[in-house]
């Protein structure tokens, strides 16, 4: 049995994209105990069906959020079910490692339409909604939205695009009272290098380096990043937006 919520966040509805792991699984459970319904989305069904049974306020969405018509099929879902939306957490992204030599307009577009293109246009079909209970947007960018990453500068630069994304709509939308705020992980425990299409001892050495470079020593927990989600989406925030809050265990400062 669930235990009642203790968050301010009770009978809120958010929406959180990406949902069947990582952040994503960690953001959906942590504003479900906060007292959210939340509707996790994510292409993967049996992904989604786990983190779905981690909580009884959490539904689950199979869907390609890239795909035409998939940004209103999230929101009618998620308003058709609870009849309103108050929190949109744009996770949802994919990491890919292109050196310029190996660039190509396809995969450019690829992650163009996932990490930049999709998380817009589910912020545009949420919008009404939004300002109905002057809700916010949350949008996840990367340590790597604000410095270098050679090898994946086309990943860098989507992220970069998102962060410059929350600044002009959280002045856009100021008006209506709709909060954008973004989160800026650094390396995190999560399936996204594995899912770059990288070989599991590649990934190891990969998150070896990361763990290295970090000043406190070690990557992230999605629970770690989750925590921030839910500060972010409290009414308790509402003299914050426009923020961009580096999340990364002090590695933009070296």
């Amino acid at each position: 049995m669930t235990p009642e919520p203790t968050g301010h966040l009770r009978d809120r509805v958010a929406i959180v994209t990406g949902a069947g792991s990582g952040i994503g699984r960690a953001a959906a459970i942590a504003l479900a105990r906060a007292g959210a319904h939340v509707l996790g989305v994510g292409r993967r069904a049996e992904a989604l069906s786990q983190t779905a049974a981690r909580h009884s306020r959490i539904a689950a969405l199979p869907a390609d959020i890239t795909a035409d018509g998939a940004p209103q099929a999230v929101v009618e879902a998620a308003t058709g079910r609870w009849g309103r939306l108050d929190v949109l957490v744009n996770n949802a992204g994919a990491t890919a490692v292109m050196p310029l030599a190996d660039t190509s307009a396809e995969r450019v577009a690829e992650l163009l339409a996932l990490n930049v293109t999709a998380p817009s246009l589910l912020a545009h079909v949420a919008l009404p909604h939004l300002r109905a209970h002057r809700g916010t947007i949350i949008n996840i960018s990367s340590t790597y939205g604000h410095r270098p990453l050679p090898g994946a500068a086309h990943y860098a630069a989507t992220k970069a695009a998102v962060e410059q994304l929350t600044r002009s709509w959280a002045l856009e939308l100021a008006t209506d009272g709709i909060r954008v705020n973004a989160l800026a992980p650094g390396p995190t425990e999560s399936e996204a290098l594995a899912a770059s299409g990288l070989t599991d001892t590649v990934v190891e050495l990969i998150k070896q380096d990361e763990a290295t470079r970090v000043p406190l020593g070690r990557r992230g927990t999605p629970e770690e990043v989750a925590a921030w989600i839910v500060h972010l989406a409290d009414a308790a925030a509402t003299w914050i937006t426009g923020q961009v809050l580096t999340v990364d265990g002090g590695l933009e400062l070296t």
